[in-house]
């Protein structure tokens, strides 16, 4: 299974290394054949919040198929005008299992028309403007994370570990998921949606 961690310049970088670490600790705990991975724009080092330079696996025209994408969130605005970026999120969504964002990641994914007259969440501080600038999707308050059919989206930075454990509850059982947490000493409680 290939899993794609979508960043850019300014992305959150909880956003990017919490799920991030989540799949990896899943990966070594569980013995699941996953191929974890950072996609950039272009193949180039990104600098994350707080300036943290970090060096993208693959570009969006390189990568492995992805059976998971997850776009994390940060200062999005640039990626919400890229059209080569929204393209490949439409192109990619097209063949994932599951499609899934992190904090402000769902202002990209709504950009791209991934996220379309559906239930979704974002950080608390941005759900209104989440609600005003895509007025067809169903904006959800006071929830770590919503699923609905392929897609999860989680509020931000600590939510998207959340949303990532569950991930893996899905995928590899409720257990499995708890065991990732209790590894990474990460005080998880499943509490559905």
């Amino acid at each position: 299974m290939n899993i794609g961690i979508f960043i850019y310049d300014k992305a959150e970088v909880l956003d990017i290394g919490g799920p991030f670490e989540v799949f990896s600790v899943a990966k070594r705990l569980v013995e699941e054949t996953w191929n974890i991975f950072t996609i950039s724009d272009a193949k180039h080092t990104i600098y994350a919040r707080g300036n943290l330079p970090i060096v993208p696996h693959y570009s969006i025209s390189n990568h492995p198929p992805l059976d998971i994408l997850c776009v994390v969130g940060g200062e999005h605005f640039a990626m919400l005008d890229n059209e080569r970026v929204l393209r490949w999120l439409r192109h990619c969504n097209d063949t994932t299992s599951i499609t899934c964002s992190v904090c402000t990641g769902a202002f990209i994914l709504a950009a791209a028309d991934v996220y379309k007259a559906m239930p979704v969440t974002t950080h608390w501080e941005d759900q209104e403007s989440l609600q005003t600038m895509f007025p067809q999707l169903d904006v959800v308050r006071n929830k770590r994370w919503v699923h609905h059919g392929k897609y999860i989206s989680s509020g931000g930075i600590s939510a998207g570990i959340d949303m990532s454990l569950y991930v893996v509850s899905t995928l590899s059982g409720l257990d499995a998921a708890r065991a990732v947490a209790r590894q990474m000493e990460y005080d998880w409680h499943y509490l559905g949606e």
